[in-house]
């Protein structure tokens, strides 16, 4: 294991040695796919699977999943057991919390599962401190709470960012637009849509070829960096909506209160007094991206007590069905809707239709 990190440490120097400028860029772009590699090796060692672990991750309940990601010591136990009424051990030493502790609170209908995790310290993504585990967990999130102390915050999140990152994870950041697809034959063809500051076919064919590959179709459709190419031919980065959480707000003034306020993606909190916690709600249930819908059996009220809760991404009455009983979507015949996805209340639907937040869906089966 020494060796991969003696070989990261190797090419992380050489990068810090190299000038950046047009003639190094190529050099750059391999160094940094060299990189790329020898981190997934780190996540995914090349021998068989290994044991199974620790009972580290919890299985996942609800309809969405946050963790809660931090240095120790930040009051990431303290906030779970405030929110949910979870009992995680609190203690004024750090790595109180060892393992995983879960907790589910109910907010606006939908259930949503808690996830204090372990604080993980600089060098986690090279497994120091049990990190690599902490982050495979936050791998398997719907959304990030990075827990920072209010008196030492970018310092911190400029860290942990660090560490997430080279674990393939990205905060808050959309999958590069970059069509990138393996052939046979016919060479590297690479086409432009926009000028590219950073990327020419040199360094294209330089990086690819790092990974072996010497047939592929590469489109840049914006202006994309070296880092965005090699997601793409990675293909295991996650995509994760991320808010950064101030905690400890009783330490400091109002007017640093307000300067902290205009930082974009972030809630500055007090978890030991409870302070701004319907804010943190709010921006969670923002962030996560859910759309309820609510069940009207034949003849009676709509169920307004427990609807199904739906991604934003997957609304349509297909994925409604789905959510329901897979069998549904067999005998379905139409749906009555009502709500703001129709035109007429109700109006009949078929399984394409894209249904929009709190509408009241009642399905019609063949006979």
């Amino acid at each position: 294991m020494s060796t991969i990190l003696e070989k990261i440490a190797a090419i992380e120097a050489e990068m810090a040695r190299t000038q950046k400028n047009k003639a190094t860029a190529g050099h750059l772009g391999l160094l940094k796919a060299r990189l790329a590699k020898l981190r997934r090796e780190l996540i995914t060692p090349k021998g068989g699977g290994g044991g199974t672990g620790e009972g580290f991750d919890v299985a996942k309940t609800g309809d969405a999943r946050v963790g809660f990601v931090g240095f120790p010591s930040v009051g990431k136990s303290t906030l779970l057991s405030n929110l949910a009424g979870v009992y995680s051990e609190v203690a004024a030493y750090e790595f109180t919390t060892l393992t995983t502790v879960p907790g589910c609170i109910k907010y606006k209908g939908a259930k949503i599962q808690l996830l204090d995790l372990p604080g993980i310290i600089e060098g986690a993504k090279d497994g120091k401190g049990r990190g690599r585990q902490v982050i495979a967990v936050a791998r398997t999130c719907s959304l990030i709470f990075l827990c920072l102390d209010v008196l030492k915050p970018l310092h911190h999140k400029r860290l942990i960012e660090h560490e997430l990152e080279g674990f393939g994870l990205r905060l808050n950041k959309q999958p590069p637009n970059i069509y990138f697809k393996k052939k046979d034959k016919g060479g590297i063809n690479l086409n432009c849509m926009v000028p590219q500051s950073e990327l020419d076919s040199d360094t294209v064919k330089s990086i690819l070829s790092e990974y072996k590959i010497h047939n592929a179709d590469v489109t840049l459709k914006y202006d994309a960096t070296t880092d965005d190419l090699i997601d793409v031919i990675e293909g295991n980065r996650i995509y994760i909506p991320c808010i950064y959480l101030l905690n400890k707000i009783d330490q400091i003034s109002i007017e640093e209160l307000d300067v902290i306020y205009k930082i974009p993606h972030c809630v500055p909190i007090s978890a030991h007094h409870r302070w701004n916690f319907d804010d943190l709600l709010e921006k969670m249930w923002e962030y996560l991206k859910l759309v309820r819908i609510y069940t009207k059996p034949k003849g009676q009220l709509p169920d307004y007590n427990s609807p199904v809760v739906l991604h934003s991404d997957h609304t349509s009455v297909e994925d409604f069905c789905n959510k329901l009983h897979r069998s549904i979507a067999k005998e379905f015949k139409y749906a009555l809707v009502w709500g703001s996805s129709v035109k007429h209340q109700p109006q009949k639907v078929g399984l394409e239709h894209i249904l929009c937040d709190e509408d009241v869906v009642q399905i019609v089966k063949k006979v």
